[in-house]
């Protein structure tokens, strides 16, 4: 198997660290047969707590420098490349990309990359920050799709966001997911982004007649392509 290591800069939320980990675990499986300790990949996590917070705005100077500072630890770690599962930090992806000298693989790209070849009314379910920074839109519509959103879903994401964040009863969590569901469905929505990691643990819990793009996964994917040298 290859010796070549895999650098996950996560901890962007906290919670979403384990979950995106179990989707690469999930996909050495899939991909190519992971079944012994010794078949899974040499993976370095940093965990970085980061200056985000959902009723602020963001000092966005200091979230580079330190999302910066985390990426060349990892690079001087010594890994091959690094996958960043937050959405958020895309936002400077190019200053990040190029803070380095080892591949930074694009978790919009990667996401935007999955949605089918007919077309489709997709919308997004993400932090404002990525909202409103148009990274997926500009995909969206490159791809040939329509996106689709109602202004006041952001406020139904961001409750959402919040309580995962905060580990409050699933039960709870669930019930505004099924109530915003309902709400995307009204709207005639064939498709999902699920574009904020926190969220990844409800694209299971979703009722069929939507499809679900969970960006997570998607990086998961790549992540192991990508050790895979494909």
């Amino acid at each position: 198997m290859r010796q070549d290591s895999i650098g996950i800069l996560s901890g962007m939320g906290p919670r979403s660290t384990t979950p995106f980990l179990e989707l690469v675990l999930d996909q050495c499986q899939i991909q190519y047969g992971a079944k012994y300790d010794i078949d899974y990949p040499h993976i370095i996590i940093y965990s970085l707590p980061t200056p985000f917070y959902l009723d602020r705005e963001i000092d966005h100077s200091l979230m580079k420098e330190t999302i910066i500072k985390s990426l060349r630890k990892l690079e001087a770690a010594g890994v091959s490349f690094i996958a960043m599962p937050c959405n958020s930090a895309h936002v400077y992806f190019d200053e990040l990309k190029n803070s380095i000298n080892i591949p930074l693989l694009n978790i919009v790209e990667k996401t935007v990359g999955c949605l089918p070849h007919t077309k489709q009314r997709i919308t997004i379910f993400a932090t404002e920050t990525t909202l409103k920074s148009g990274l997926y839109q500009r995909g969206i519509i490159a791809a040939s799709h329509e996106c689709v959103f109602v202004e006041h879903w952001q406020t139904k994401v961001n409750c959402i966001i919040s309580a995962i964040k905060l580990k409050k009863d699933r039960e709870f969590i669930l019930s505004l997911w099924i109530e915003l569901i309902s709400e995307v469905k009204e709207q005639g929505i064939d498709g999902i982004i699920i574009a904020c990691t926190d969220l990844s643990m409800l694209s299971s819990a979703t009722e069929s007649g939507l499809n679900i793009y969970d960006s997570s996964e998607a990086l998961a994917k790549s992540v192991v392509k990508r050790y895979l040298g494909e």
